[in-house]
């Protein structure tokens, strides 16, 4: 599965998925934060962490979450959404895990009220945060109109020219001009 990034003006981004079990979908333009896009958090930690059955893990097995729509219209928006149905309890620790490890990583508050313990031991934070330090600096290279491309559950991803993101060894993506 291929997940889009594209930076657009203004702090925004937009996302498509394609190569997914189910149709290909699109998010439209978003904010995206302070730092990176939260979709984008989420495939850097779940890929480095392992995690398979997180949010991108069931898309690719043809979840819809809210807001994605399918990118040519058809017939297959209530099968995604009832895929979801029966996957989201599992894809809830990925969220709660990546959401730790973006706040603890971009320097947010990490405890007080309605903040949990943190559902990660050190070689796991270790290794988020390495995984969003790599996913910000690409993101941060992006000229506005360009296109991160995120190769989900491939051996390694590249970016076009073909050469590994300096550094890279769990992180996949590259970036590529629409």
């Amino acid at each position: 599965m291929q997940i889009l990034f594209t930076k657009l003006s203004g702090h925004r981004h937009a996302i498509e998925v394609r190569g997914r079990r189910g149709p290909d979908v699109r998010l439209g333009p978003r904010e995206t934060g302070p730092t990176l896009p939260h979709d984008l958090a989420h495939a850097a930690v779940e890929s480095a962490l392992g995690i398979r059955e997180g949010f991108w893990g069931v898309t690719a097995q043809g979840a819809t979450f809210e807001g994605f729509e399918p990118v040519a219209p058809g017939r297959h928006r209530r099968s995604g959404i009832r895929v979801l149905q029966r996957l989201a309890a599992r894809a809830e620790p990925a969220e709660l895990a990546v959401s730790w490890a973006h706040r603890a990583w971009s320097g947010q508050r990490t405890s007080g009220r309605g903040l949990g313990p943190c559902p990660l031991d050190e070689r796991q934070l270790g290794l988020a945060f390495r995984a969003l330090d790599r996913a910000q600096a690409a993101w941060a290279a992006l000229r506005e109109g360009e296109t991160l491309v995120w190769e989900w559950g491939e051996a390694e991803g590249r970016r076009s020219g073909g050469e590994l993101w300096p550094g890279e060894q769990k992180w996949r993506g590259r970036a590529m001009e629409r």
